[in-house]
């Protein structure tokens, strides 16, 4: 009896402990360099102002020289960074040496069955070169619903098979909500990690509810870098034993052939396309900024400019594993630089400018991001 009465009040004391170390251990996680969570509406007292303090940002470079090599020999002093014009310190600097923390979205669509085979042959480059021994990744496929093909995990057997048994689905290709998607499965790793989404799919969109500027948006907020893999439709036809129904552009996905019709609102890209050039930087900018906006032009190439990442083409003669291939060759060389911006509480969009101190580089990096008003 004694022994009893003895252990329920330590028990109870242990009880609180763990559940005071659960809470403070909760409290101590984050989901992302942003707070509060980006997309959701700030509460405020009336006549009150509340600012939103970015905590960190994390800006990937990559530099490369004339002859179009990656440059690895760049140091914390070497670079140069600004937010919106104004000087900022460099907290913490990394090559290529931080976590992956990866997801692989690929395009099921019946429109592109015919590359599948030649996608699903990518599983294991995607694990040597891309994920490598201390990465992990999840598998999702998009058609006009988004399959979780495999959670995160570490286990590149998992990882392959969710690649190599990819089904065939139908018609659709929702690919805003399905990066949306990717892009909130990310949010929920560590930001210690690099955090980047690959897609491999076509440049178009059909029926999704999420606009690609809101997207890219949430992504930016989360330090997500996006990488992309253009498959072609009409490559796809041009493979496939039936004939195509229709005439195919002569031009690849995202291109135009013709200028526009007239009376076309106006975006960034309106004068550019006259002369079938368009400036992805400012049409990055512009989707992020009018986050509701329909983006027609480029998707994957704007997606990829707005966060820091790389488009490869596969409508010539760049397989599917050579692209994988150099998105992993860069994410290995690639520089990370986190800093705590000054003004951060100011809404509006961000710019970020990197230089570096070596002539005749080129320097690519994320151009901003965007916090909303009060």
């Amino acid at each position: 009896m004694n022994l009893r009465r003895k252990l329920v009040p330590a028990l109870a004391v242990l009880a609180a402990v763990c559940t005071f170390g659960g809470v403070f251990t909760r409290a101590q996680e984050t989901q992302g360099p942003i707070a509060p969570k980006p997309g959701v509406a700030i509460q405020k007292a009336p006549g009150s102002t509340i600012r939103v303090k970015v905590q960190s940002v994390n800006t990937p470079v990559t530099v490369r020289d004339s002859r179009n090599e990656l440059v690895l020999d760049l140091r914390k002093e070497n670079f140069h960074v600004t937010d919106n014009g104004v000087n900022q310190t460099i907290d913490s600097f990394d090559l290529g040496g931080e976590p992956l923390s990866v997801v692989l979205l690929l395009e099921s669509s019946s429109r592109v069955a015919a590359l599948l085979p030649a996608v699903r042959k990518s599983a294991i480059v995607f694990t040597q070169t891309v994920i490598g021994p201390s990465g992990v990744a999840a598998v999702m496929g998009y058609d006009n619903g988004i399959q979780r093909l495999q959670p995160f995990t570490t286990n590149h057997d998992w990882i392959e098979k969710a690649i190599t048994t990819l089904k065939t689905g139908n018609s659709g290709a929702k690919l805003y909500d399905a990066m949306s998607n990717a892009v909130g499965l990310l949010r929920g790793q560590s930001a210690q990690r690099r955090r980047v989404l690959i897609v491999v799919g076509e440049a178009q969109d059909t029926g999704s509810e999420e606009a690609l500027g809101e997207v890219l948006r949430q992504a930016q907020l989360a330090n997500i870098v996006i990488y992309s893999v253009g498959l072609s439709s009409a490559a796809a036809a041009f493979r496939s034993d039936q004939r195509p129904s229709a005439p195919h552009s002569a031009t690849p996905p995202g291109t135009f052939g013709a200028p526009p019709s007239p009376g076309t609102a106006q975006t960034p890209t309106s004068e550019e396309q006259k002369a079938g050039n368009i400036d992805l930087t400012a049409l990055a900018e512009w989707a992020v900024r009018n986050a509701k906006a329909v983006v027609k032009d480029r998707p994957l190439e704007v997606a990829t400019t707005a966060t820091g990442g790389m488009y490869q083409s596969t409508f010539r003669d760049r397989t599917i594993e050579t692209a994988i291939d150099a998105i992993g060759g860069e994410l290995n060389a690639q520089y990370t630089l986190s800093y705590q911006p000054a003004k951060s509480g100011d809404p509006g969009y961000h710019r970020i400018k990197v230089t570096v101190d070596r002539a005749g580089v080129n320097v690519r990096t994320r151009p901003g991001y965007y916090l909303e008003g009060n």
